[in-house]
């Protein structure tokens, strides 16, 4: 494996700079992989498998190719001073396990403290949601990264970020427990220094 990634890096060494796999190459590890599983590839039900499952993964990991940034860019200064809660709770998102790409099926609720001067679009919120989603993930570091993405972005005076969701590594393997919920919170500046602002997310959401 080592031997592998060597020959997709850089001449600089740089592992965000990896070689693309060709389209063929794709179908050929996802061959591969049935193979391994103990079926046949040739067979009238798999023959458009692999071509299949390297249309389905672009679509899934999409999130590789937009930038948040880009996506918080534009804001809306007319806002009559509005300095108060924005809060979008329940969007819904599908995401694949770091560890062993299967799925984590949850959703988020993002709220941020505006600066008074701008805000953003809601559906950029949700679109921030979903470029995290569609990358391999951990909960823990998507739910940082939407946070520090709006923060960086918008500079409100707080952003506070929960996620729950179940992970299907836990339910279809391993352990085998279906129905677990976990949840994650990342707060920044208000909501992470002012315990009232805390209780006002919670109590927002609870609201639903």
């Amino acid at each position: 494996m080592d031997a592998v990634i060597k020959s997709l890096q850089s001449p600089t060494g740089n592992q965000n700079n990896l070689r693309r796999p060709t389209q063929e190459e794709a179908e050929a590890a996802v061959r591969t992989l049935l193979l391994w599983a103990g079926d046949n590839p040739d067979r009238e039900g798999l023959l458009d498998t692999p071509q299949r499952v390297a249309k389905a993964y672009k679509e899934l990991f999409s999130g590789y190719h937009e930038d948040p940034e880009e996506v918080l860019g534009r804001t809306f200064e007319e806002v009559a001073g509005y300095d108060d809660i924005v809060f979008i709770k329940d969007i819904p998102f599908f995401s694949h396990c770091e560890h062993h790409m299967v799925p984590i099926i949850g959703k988020a609720h993002v709220a941020y403290l505006p600066d008074g001067e701008k805000v953003v679009g809601l559906s950029k919120i949700a679109r921030v949601v979903h470029i995290y989603a569609r990358r391999l993930q951990t909960q823990e570091s998507m739910t940082a990264q939407i946070a520090n993405a709006i923060q960086g972005a918008l500079r409100p005076r707080g952003v506070a970020v929960m996620i729950e969701a179940e992970h299907m590594c836990m339910a279809m393997r391993g352990i085998r427990v279906s129905g677990s919920t976990t949840t994650t919170t990342t707060f920044t500046g208000a909501f992470k220094g002012d315990v009232n602002e805390q209780v006002r997310f919670m109590t927002l959401l609870k609201g639903r």
